[in-house]
């Protein structure tokens, strides 16, 4: 275009005299400053395709994810016991700190030291009860053992008056036979000498004479026959003392059980006594759940506690958050764990606070997040849709990284896990 000026502005000036004329044509020079321009601009597009080059080597080493957050434990401080708070410590309200072991509350005691002076009073009953069954054991052995030795001796004593009343019955028995036969004769002679007297043939005297004697004979049958009938009576009541005295030796003989039953008895005083010491023990616990303290060192949180309440087992009084014991939760997508494994650096970038922490992989899921859910995926019906699932890891930082504890439970966070 410069040319094309260059020639119209000469055809238009007064043509020069007659002969040759020499045109020179020149093309102006570049400017520095263009120059500079044009290398600057190759410089950067250079740099921009190294960084690019680098950043997209760089990411091939490291796996990141804006999906995690700060985790910790959430203690719940609950009661053991039912009861009324009387005493609220003035410390304990929402984001205050507390040490391991402060008195958080207290429940009103009387009732359970009522209880605890019932299992006292309870334990020395029993106590005494234990020390009687003790105690009634040597006796039970002495007393049975002395009453089957007592009554052997009876049964034998009574076997000796059966043996004795049968011998005075045989006696009796052969008195009569000879009491019998001298009566006998003494009749005989009676009649015959009353057929003499009646022929006047002896003398009154005679026949009186002979008729006291078959008298006498006769009334000493009698006394036989009383005799034999007294010796069996005395050998039935022998023989009666002597069932009486078995019936004794029997029950004498279950002395063993007596003795067995007894300590029996003298254990189970034992076991009760145990028992008491127990419900003692139980009572003094009780006791002692009145006063409820701080499990752990932490920031307390949703207190829902008053001076006044009446709680009872198992009621949520207040959480306490531990500082000291966090981690972080980072859910990476399933396509970001091939070469992910743990121990594996980390480099932790909390938004809160603007500031980078440094940890490693502690330990990888068993299994993807949403199957932990309570209501699980299920896709047996067929319509499964492939979605990228996403798998909670757990990182761990470095010792000394927050030793003002800054990090709480629930900041968001952006992790960089460095892979192989």
């Amino acid at each position: 275009m410069t040319e094309e000026l260059e020639l119209t502005e000469l055809a238009d000036a007064p043509k020069p005299q007659r002969g040759k004329v020499k045109v020179s044509i020149e093309e102006p020079a570049t400017p520095p400053k263009r120059k500079l321009s044009r290398w600057l601009a190759l410089l950067a597009a250079a740099a921009i395709a190294v960084a690019a080059a680098a950043w997209w080597s760089a990411s091939l080493n490291y796996e990141t994810t804006d999906d995690a957050q700060v985790e910790g434990h959430l203690d719940s401080v609950s009661s053991r016991i039912s009861g009324t708070v009387a005493y609220i410590n003035p410390k304990v309200e929402n984001n205050q700190f507390v040490e391991a072991g402060t008195l958080l509350l207290e429940l009103d005691t009387r009732d359970y030291a009522a209880e605890l002076e019932h299992a006292k009073a309870n334990l020395d009953t029993r106590n005494a009860e234990a020390r009687s069954a003790r105690v009634t054991v040597p006796i039970v052995d002495a007393t049975a053992s002395s009453q089957l030795r007592a009554a052997e001796a009876q049964k034998e004593q009574a076997v000796s008056q059966v043996s004795a009343a049968e011998a005075d019955l045989a006696v009796a028995q052969h008195r009569l036979q000879q009491d019998q036969d001298v009566s006998a004769r003494a009749e005989r002679d009676r009649v015959r000498y009353q057929a003499l007297v009646e022929k006047r043939e002896i003398s009154r005297s005679e026949y009186d004479s002979r008729e006291t004697e078959a008298a006498t004979a006769a009334q000493a049958v009698q006394g036989d026959l009383a005799a034999i009938q007294s010796s069996r009576q005395k050998i039935s009541e022998a023989q009666s003392l002597v069932a009486q005295r078995q019936a004794q030796i029997e029950g004498a003989r279950t002395a063993p059980q007596q003795i067995t039953n007894a300590q029996d008895q003298s254990q189970s005083a034992v076991g009760h006594v145990e028992q008491a010491a127990a419900d003692l023990h139980t009572a003094q616990l009780n006791l002692s759940y009145t006063k409820i303290y701080a499990p752990i060192s932490g920031v307390i949180g949703r207190k829902t506690v008053e001076v006044g309440h009446r709680v009872q087992p198992g009621q949520a009084l207040l959480i306490l958050v531990p500082l000291d014991d966090i981690w972080i939760t980072a859910n990476f997508k399933e396509t970001q764990l091939k070469n992910m494994r743990a121990g594996e650096s980390v480099r932790v970038h909390v938004d809160s606070l603007d500031r980078d922490f440094n940890g490693k992989v502690e330990s990888l899921p068993g299994a993807a997040g949403p199957l932990f859910s309570l209501f699980p995926p299920e896709n047996s019906t067929g319509n499964y849709v492939k979605v990228v699932q996403r798998f909670p890891v757990r990182i761990r930082l470095d010792k000394g990284e927050d030793p003002q504890h800054l990090l709480r439970p629930g900041m968001s966070v952006e992790p960089r896990v460095t892979v192989r």
